[in-house]
């Protein structure tokens, strides 16, 4: 069995050095570039006739978790460092459009389900430190 096991780990780890890892050139990514992607996601987004996700982050250590269904439209943009955001719509049969922005650092917004009152919500939150919990069931 614990030869089993060597064998195991030994292809285990020979296949992660095989792996290519995803190369990003950092030099060419700056405020312009990342413009240009939206616009050009903006543009795709017209032409299509489904539901739309977008999440922009621009800064450090931010984090969007996203637990949505197909049909909703939701709109992330956080602008600073270490800002998450948790949106989860529960799963719920109606549509669901949303956008969410945050700038400054290490803002938290958390939302969980949809109903009439958060129909078209559209959230902002400007400032340091600031925490938004909202539940809607």
């Amino acid at each position: 069995m614990k030869t089993f096991e060597k064998i195991f780990i030994t292809l285990a780890l020979l296949s992660t050095l095989l792996v290519k890892s995803q190369q990003i050139d950092w030099n060419r990514i700056n405020s312009q570039t990342v413009i240009d992607m939206i616009n050009l996601q903006n543009a795709d987004h017209s032409l299509s006739t489904s539901s739309v996700s977008q999440v922009v982050q621009m800064g450090d250590f931010n984090n969007a978790d996203l637990q949505i269904n197909s049909k909703t439209n939701i709109i992330v943009q956080q602008f600073g460092d270490q800002n998450s955001i948790y949106f989860n719509n529960a799963f719920s049969s109606k549509e669901a459009k949303t956008a969410i922005t945050t700038q400054g650092n290490n803002n938290i917004v958390d939302i969980t389900g949809s109903n009439s009152i958060s129909e078209g919500l559209h959230l902002n939150v400007k400032g340091e430190n600031m925490t938004v919990f909202m539940r809607n069931y």
